[in-house]
């Protein structure tokens, strides 16, 4: 009879955990965590934060960042990134109000600035997969482009009238209960993101590209139309956001949301996505937007200045992608520490 030396292989117990532990012991539950411990702490010791008005203003305020954050968190998993969404943004709130004030019927200007959107993200994806040029660049030279062709139809004045059933709907809220109606739009955009990413072929083959572009290829992935995909939806999401911004805050300027994207892509990182692609998870995500959305908040009720939310933004971004490459690290040596431990479990006895 053979016996197993169970000694050798007691480690490997640590691989084998039950897919509940292993899920909530993820660099997301750990957001989701911390994201709890910030809500608690804030409440109790924050005027006012833990209101029902202060959390009506967040989830408002936190509406296109997190939808942005959808399709950014997609193609940060590819290995690519969107620098070009604050822009977009702010092209798509001047669209929005340079045809409402020249007389065009508020639908028709929704349609149009998310049209242009798509454009916008159209042409970032051409540069990147059919030109063949870092997205890094290309959409550092798009955020220009779109940002100054705002600035340039609108100028430094303001479109300020629309039409008032737009504006209160975006600030419509669930009842009694201060829940905007909006949030619809998220849980449903944020379902559609979720099945896509994570229970499809084409969200797969995602995943794929950010590990290995040319292993997916040969898998029959097709690494430029997909990229190109995402690009166009991050461009047709940001529009979309563009024009909630123009209604939330009722003012078109050629400035909104300038900055955006930082608090996107910071969002995304600290959320579990690894910056240099192929892996990630929406819930991880969500709660990267709604930590730094309730942080901010919370500063801001605390009387503390912008100036410091965005040193904090950008401290939380850097951590973001150091965290990242101590988690990669971490699972590559307890791979290679399971293969090693496999590899020595030896027969014993006889």
């Amino acid at each position: 009879m053979t016996a197993v030396n169970t000694g050798t292989l007691r480690p490997i117990a640590e691989f084998d955990r039950p897919l509940w532990q292993r899920w909530f012991a993820t660099r997301e539950m750990a957001i989701i965590a911390l994201f709890a411990v910030v809500v608690v702490i804030a409440a109790a010791v924050v005027p006012n934060f833990g209101s029902k008005i202060t959390m009506t203003y967040l989830l408002m305020d936190m509406f296109p960042i997190l939808i942005i954050a959808l399709p950014m968190t997609a193609i940060i998993v590819t290995g690519e990134i969107d620098l070009s969404v604050a822009s977009t943004v702010g092209l798509s709130s001047v669209l929005t109000g340079v045809l409402t004030q020249a007389g065009v019927p508020f639908g028709l200007a929704l349609v149009c600035a998310i049209v242009g959107g798509v454009l916008c993200g159209a042409l970032n994806g051409f540069l990147v997969t059919v030109v063949g040029l870092p997205s890094l660049a290309v959409t550092i030279g798009t955020l220009a482009l779109y940002r100054g062709l705002a600035v340039g139809l609108l100028g430094t004045t303001a479109v300020t009238d629309f039409p008032e059933f737009w504006t209160g709907l975006v600030k419509a809220k669930i009842g009694d209960t201060g829940i905007p109606v909006t949030i619809v739009v998220v849980i449903l955009l944020a379902t559609v993101f979720a099945v896509l990413l994570h229970f499809t072929r084409f969200g797969r083959g995602i995943f794929a590209i950010g590990l290995a572009p040319e292993a997916a290829r040969f898998q029959g992935v097709s690494v430029e139309r997909t990229k190109f995909v995402l690009f166009v939806l991050s461009g047709a999401v940001a529009a979309l956001a563009g024009v909630y911004y123009t209604l939330r805050y009722g003012s078109a300027r050629g400035d909104n949301a300038t900055g955006m994207e930082m608090q996107v892509i910071a969002a995304v990182l600290l959320g579990g996505v690894s910056i240099f692609g192929g892996r990630g998870a929406l819930h991880g995500v969500i709660a990267g937007v709604l930590l730094i959305g309730s942080l901010a908040s919370a500063l801001r009720l605390a009387t503390v200045g912008s100036d410091v939310i965005n040193i904090i933004t950008g401290v939380l971004l850097i951590a973001a992608v150091v965290s990242s490459s101590v988690f990669a690290a971490f699972r590559n040596r307890r791979r290679r520490t399971k293969l090693v431990l496999a590899g020595t479990a030896t027969p014993v006895g006889g």
